[in-house]
C-alpha cells in the first residue's frame, strides 16, 4: 500500500513551551507523549504538522509528516490548541483537582488517589518528590503531570550531570571580541518562568553540589539563586508558580544513588509510586502489547509478581524483584518472535547473580520461569509448597 494514499486520523501541531515541543491534535488535546522528541523537534523547526498513520507497530501507528495534498483533502482544519487551563478560583480548583483522573493515560497505572494528590501538588505550586523502585514509572508520572497541566516545562536530568555549577548556574566564558563574560544555564532562565513545572529527573543521583545549589531555590521560604558565593553578586528569584518535581531512588539496593540530606527531602511533598500487582501489570502489558496472547502476559505478570514477593518475604532468596521496567522489555521481545524461556534469558537472568551455583540468585529465578514456559523442557523444580512460599503465603 502507498503510505501517500493514507489519512492520518488524528493530525498534531507542534509548539514550542520552554525546552520542550508540545503536541496539540485538532480538538486541543495534549499528544506530547505520544511521539517521540526527536520528531517533535523536527516538526517544528520544519515549521510543518504531523500525522498519526497506521503501520505495522506494535502501537498499530506511527507518527510522520503531513504533505500538503493530504491537507488540502481534509475538510478539518489544524486550530490552535485549546489546552486545559488550571483555575485560580479556590471552588474551580477543587472541581479541577478532584475530577483530573481523566487527564491520566490509560497506561500509567497510578491510584486514583495518588494521581488527584499529584495533580493538587502541582496546582499549589508545591515541589513534589516522586519515589519508588527502578522502573515503576516515577518519570512517566511526572511528565503525565507536566502534560496534564498547560504550563511551560523544562527537564534537567541531574543523574547524568557531569557539572551542576555549570548545568544549574553557568560557566565564565572568553571570547576574543567580547572579553570574559558570564553566560546564564539554561536552568537560570527556567526559574525565571513564571508558572513553569521544572522536571528534576533522578536528584537522587546528583552530585552533593547540585544539592547545595538548590537548597536555597526549593526552600519555600527563600526561593532564589544565587550565582556567585562574593558579596553583592546577583541573586535570582524564582518566579511566581514555579513547581519543581523531582523523581529519586530510595534505598539500600540503589547503590549508584546518594544518601540524600534530610534538609533537601524536607523541601519536597513525597507521591510514592507504588509495585504493580499482577493484575495491573497484565493490564498494562496487554495495552501495550495486544498482539501477544493474553496468557503469556499473564504469565509474565505472575513471574513479575513472583519475585517481588520473594525479594520482599522473611526468608528472600533474592535481593529483589523484576521491576514494570524489565516486563515491558520482555514482553516486546515476545513480540518480536522470541519464546518466554529465550527473553528471559536475555532480560531477566543478567539481573541476578550466578555465585553459588544450583543456590543462586540467577537459579532460583530460573526455576519461576520455567514454570511458566511450555516447551516441555522444564523440570519439576519447585512443589506446591514451594511456590506458594514464592507468592508470600507463607506465615
Amino acid at each position: 500500500m502507498n503510505n501517500n494514499n493514507l489519512t492520518p486520523d488524528v493530525i498534531v501541531k507542534i509548539e514550542k513551551s520552554g525546552n520542550r515541543y508540545n503536541a496539540w491534535d485538532t480538538s486541543g488535546d495534549k499528544r506530547t507523549s505520544e511521539i517521540t522528541s526527536g520528531c517533535r523537534k523536527n516538526a517544528h523547526k520544519g515549521n510543518y504538522l504531523l500525522g498519526r498513520f497506521p503501520a505495522n507497530t506494535k502501537s498499530g501507528f506511527a507518527w510522520r509528516k503531513v504533505s500538503d495534498t493530504i491537507m488540502s483533502e481534509m475538510s478539518t482544519p489544524v486550530t490552535d490548541n485549546t489546552s486545559v487551563e488550571v483555575p485560580t478560583d479556590h471552588a474551580e480548583i477543587l472541581n479541577f483537582i478532584h475530577s483530573s483522573y481523566s487527564l491520566k493515560p490509560k497506561m500509567l497505572m497510578m491510584s486514583e488517589l495518588k494521581w488527584k494528590y499529584l495533580v493538587r501538588s502541582g496546582v499549589r505550586g508545591k515541589n513534589i518528590m516522586m519515589t519508588g523502585p527502578a522502573g515503576c514509572g516515577k518519570t512517566m508520572a511526572a511528565k503525565s503531570l507536566v502534560n496534564s497541566l498547560d504550563r511551560p516545562d523544562y527537564y534537567f536530568n541531574l543523574g547524568a550531570t557531569q557539572d551542576p555549577r555549570s548545568t544549574l548556574i553557568g560557566n565564565t566564558h572568553f571570547d576574543s571580541k567580547k572579553g570574559t563574560y558570564f553566560a546564564e544555564s539554561h536552568f537560570v532562565k527556567a526559574i525565571q518562568t513564571p508558572n513553569a513545572v521544572i522536571l528534576l529527573d533522578e536528584l537522587s543521583r546528583a552530585h552533593p553540589d547540585a544539592w547545595n545549589i538548590l537548597m536555597t531555590v526549593l526552600d519555600y521560604g527563600q526561593r532564589y539563586l544565587r550565582l556567585d558565593e562574593s558579596t553583592g553578586s546577583d541573586t535570582i528569584k524564582v518566579a511566581e508558580g514555579v513547581t519543581f518535581v523531582a523523581t529519586a531512588n530510595i534505598g539500600n539496593e540503589y547503590t549508584s544513588t546518594r544518601v540524600m540530606d534530610k534538609a533537601l527531602m524536607d523541601r519536597f511533598t513525597i507521591v510514592e509510586m507504588d509495585v504493580l500487582t499482577e493484575a495491573d501489570e497484565a493490564s498494562l502489558l496487554g495495552m501495550m502489547f495486544p498482539s501477544v496472547g493474553t496468557t503469556v502476559v499473564s504469565n509474565v505478570a505472575k513471574i513479575a509478581t513472583l519475585t517481588r514477593s520473594e525479594s520482599n518475604s522473611d526468608s528472600a532468596r533474592i535481593t529483589s524483584g523484576i521491576s514494570t521496567r524489565t516486563t515491558v522489555e520482555l514482553c516486546g521481545l515476545l513480540f518480536d518472535g522470541f519464546s518466554l524461556e529465550e527473553a528471559a534469558e536475555v532480560s531477566i537472568y543478567p539481573q541476578y547473580d550466578s555465585t553459588g551455583g544450583v543456590d543462586s540468585e540467577r537459579t532460583f529465578v530460573k526455576q519461576i520461569v520455567q514454570k511458566f514456559c511450555d516447551d516441555g523442557t522444564s523440570d519439576d523444580l519447585f512443589n506446591e509448597e514451594e511456590m506458594a512460599e514464592a507468592v508470600g503465603e507463607d506465615s
